[in-house]
């Protein structure tokens, strides 16, 4: 609910709100109804899916639907400075040489703030070094024209986490960040339900097996494909050699194996 509030109050009037439900169980609908202004029962868009399917999924539906120019993304968890939409979709209008931008972050966890540390950092222009070495977007930062999607495609469903790593990386191969200076965004964290807790122990796999398939894309530079190369060998290497410290055998050998393959 204080997501969608954050949105409500931006200084400058989102002129679409699209919410999608995947699947949820707690009548969030009928509670959020139930608890705004009829003025903006009537501008919110539900899009509610049959079944579970997962962030990418979501907000592959939200983008299908959505009929602006730009499109931002907030999560359900974050929320956004009163003045978000206002200074970001500014800027862009600015320089239209950028696709896509992103803000700096406020960091909360449990309600508590939390120090950002200096690799955390968002950055601007050509981040595709950043986005290797880690998520280096925080999804409700994120404002981007549609026209982007049609280039880089959408987020991959068969990821169940860590697909917005796997998006930046496709994006920031091809396209400059514009970066908005400001802390616009609160992040919450450490929930345990949250998407990124749930998957903690298989994060660092998935990211392999992101960075693995970008590799075989053919869609990297000659200078992004041995950058790419090297960070995957890294980060096979420390998988691997974590998967024997924990006896998962096999799985360790795969891993470092691949990581001699590249």
């Amino acid at each position: 609910m204080r997501a969608l509030c954050s949105v409500f109050r931006q200084s400058v009037a989102c002129r679409e709100i699209l919410v999608v439900d995947d699947a949820s169980t707690d009548r969030s609908r009928e509670y959020v109804e139930g608890n705004i202004d009829r003025e903006w029962r009537g501008r919110l868009r539900w899009l509610e899916m049959s079944s579970n399917r997962g962030p990418a999924a979501a907000r592959n539906l939200g983008i299908a639907h959505a009929h602006g120019e730009l499109i931002a993304f907030l999560d359900s968890d974050d929320h956004w400075h009163p003045r978000k939409i206002e200074r970001q979709a500014g800027l862009m209008a600015d320089n239209r040489q950028y696709h896509i931008s992103h803000t700096r972050e406020t960091w909360l966890r449990r309600g508590e703030h939390l120090n950002q540390k200096r690799k955390h950092l968002p950055r601007h222009g050509d981040i595709f070094s950043h986005c290797l070495e880690l998520c280096a977007v925080g999804m409700s930062t994120v404002m981007a024209y549609r026209t982007l999607f049609d280039t880089v495609g959408y987020f991959d469903e068969d990821m169940r986490c860590c697909e917005d790593y796997a998006f930046w990386l496709r994006v920031s191969c091809r396209f400059p960040f514009l970066l908005v200076d400001e802390q616009l965004t609160v992040k919450e964290g450490g929930r345990a339900d949250q998407v990124s807790t749930r998957y903690r122990q298989g994060m660092d796999r998935l990211r392999v097996e992101a960075l693995d398939r970008l590799v075989r894309s053919g869609v990297l530079t000659a200078g992004q494909q041995r950058e790419a190369i090297q960070e995957l060998r890294r980060k096979c290497a420390i998988y691997g050699r974590g998967c024997l410290k924990h006896g998962r055998t096999e799985e360790g050998r795969h891993f470092l194996a691949l990581a001699e393959q590249w």
